[in-house]
């Protein structure tokens, strides 16, 4: 028997469970490149936390946008091309830190708003909160009561 791995589903499609949305989401993010690696951490109940590591980067470099029901992350690396002398200097045995710039699109639920975020040691950290308005949550309607209209 073969089997699905539903992962793509549970860390592209944050505070929704449209099961369509979901899949589609995952095949676009099957296509991106997996640079910068991230978590996505349920907080509590109707709280996330999308964690980016991207080593290098500064406060400056980065951009987070929110349009409709996607969040853009964007990162890009100052054109500094070094200079012959540097490039001389610096002689790499291992070069496992990327240095490139990287754009990340996740797919925010109805009603899912960011909160804040902030850098700390090379993690980017994006604080979420679904937040549902009171005319959407479910209501307890007594038996008996009347709706009086003014």
């Amino acid at each position: 028997m073969r089997t699905i791995d539903l992962s793509p589903l549970y860390r592209s499609f944050i505070g929704s469970d449209h099961l369509a949305a979901m899949i589609e989401s995952a095949a676009r993010n099957e296509k991106q490149a997996s640079y910068p690696p991230y978590n996505i951490e349920l907080l509590g109940e109707d709280k996330y936390r999308i964690t980016m590591a991207i080593a290098g980067f500064s406060q400056d470099n980065i951009e987070i946008v929110v349009q409709e029901n996607t969040l853009h992350v964007t990162g890009e690396i100052p054109n500094s091309e070094p200079k012959a002398a540097e490039k001389e200097q610096r002689q790499f045995l291992h070069k496992g830190i990327s240095e490139r710039s990287f754009e990340r699109k996740f797919q925010l639920g109805d009603h899912v708003k960011v909160l804040a975020a902030d850098m700390e040691h090379g993690l980017l950290n994006i604080d979420l909160e679904r937040v549902i308005p009171e005319a959407k949550k479910p209501r307890k309607i007594e038996i008996g009561s009347r709706l009086i209209e003014g």
